[in-house]
């Protein structure tokens, strides 16, 4: 089934219906947002991200290929949340990186650590 949106520039968006029907891929791709931090002189940074697979990406960061803005800091994981899609990870990251107020509270708890 297709669902027809407007847009904000009255364009017509067609979307397909995500309703289970059975007949979904058994190999669907798990999603993760997560979020990074590090001490630094300066104080504590946040870094906000997603992958499909944590552990690797982590890796990464702390290896120095990873985002630009990740290079030469030691990363620790202060959350990570699984979610169904690449997208549902991709729309989570979004909203992540503009709650400045729930990453305060995760670079207190480095903190404190």
């Amino acid at each position: 089934m297709l669902r027809l949106h407007r847009n904000f520039a009255s364009r017509v968006i067609v979307q397909a219906d995500t309703q289970a029907t059975g007949n979904e891929p058994a190999d669907e791709p798990i999603g993760y947002v997560y979020v990074l931090g590090t001490l630094t002189p300066r104080g504590t940074r946040t870094y906000v991200g997603w992958t499909f697979d944590p552990s690797r990406r982590l890796g990464q960061h702390n290896g120095g290929t990873g985002a630009k803005s990740t290079r030469g800091h030691q990363w620790s994981l202060l959350y990570i949340e699984k979610l169904a899609t690449r997208v549902d990870a991709m729309s989570r990251e979004w909203h992540l990186k503009r709650d400045h107020r729930f990453r305060s509270q995760l670079a207190r708890n480095l903190q404190d650590a």
